[in-house]
């Protein structure tokens, strides 16, 4: 009788993300090594690939694109295992082999930030500023009065990079004015002209790739901060 052999699910990119990254990061929790075929924290491609066929039925193409995505955005690395052999007339050659694993950033992603997280503020007295920075589960970190606005535009930013109606480059321009929107926020007074200007093509371009529901949840916290 032939072998079955679990056939791909029909995950998006975000889903097989996030059924990757939890990967790394058990792999991490439980590791007793670094690298090793089973103990390790580090796997390597075929490793990698072989689990997660037989874990979530993921293909090779869902395996390595997407984790080129994760190592793009810094959830993951490769660290390049350097070695080398003796061939039978007595020459060297050299041979790596890389290996991947989670980084800080990639477990705070599962996690949520911890009292280890680097501070973008670090060496500041944020007392002394009468303020009250807090740091939200994508990192950010906001002036707590405008928490609910940050976590609405977070909610878009999302939304955005998971759109399939906007073209890659156009993603990258609105997750750069979001990201610019988001930085304003840890301000006291967040300059509203400038929040004017972004919010005003953010919310132009993600009304037109139809993120309605998305652009009308921050649509009134912003509008707040700019009357």
């Amino acid at each position: 009788m032939p072998k079955n052999h679990p056939k791909p699910l029909p995950l998006n990119d975000d889903k097989v993300r996030q059924i990757m990254l939890q990967y790394f990061y058990e792999r991490n929790k439980s590791a007793t090594s670094i690298r090793g075929k089973k103990s390790g924290a580090a796997v390597t491609i075929s490793i990698l690939r072989s689990n997660l066929k037989a874990s979530h039925g993921l293909t090779a193409a869902q395996v390595v694109s997407n984790l080129t995505y994760l190592i793009s955005q810094g959830w993951v690395e490769e660290k390049p295992l350097a070695k080398s052999f003796t061939t039978a007339k007595g020459g060297v050659v050299p041979a790596v082999t890389p290996y991947y694993i989670i980084t800080a950033a990639g477990v705070d992603k599962i996690t949520g930030p911890s009292g280890f997280t680097r501070d973008r503020f670090q060496g500041i007295r944020i007392e002394a500023t009468g303020q009250n920075i807090i740091t939200l589960g994508d990192g950010n970190q906001v002036n707590a009065r405008f928490r609910d606005a940050a976590e609405a535009l977070s909610s878009l930013r999302q939304a955005v990079k998971s759109s399939t109606t906007l073209d890659e480059a156009k993603k990258i321009e609105m997750v750069v004015d979001i990201d610019s929107i988001q930085d304003q926020l840890a301000k006291r007074e967040p300059n509203k002209t400038v929040v004017q200007t972004l919010w005003d093509g953010v919310e132009k371009a993600a009304t037109a790739a139809g993120l309605i529901d998305a652009v009308s949840r921050a649509a009134p916290f912003v509008a707040n901060i700019i009357r």
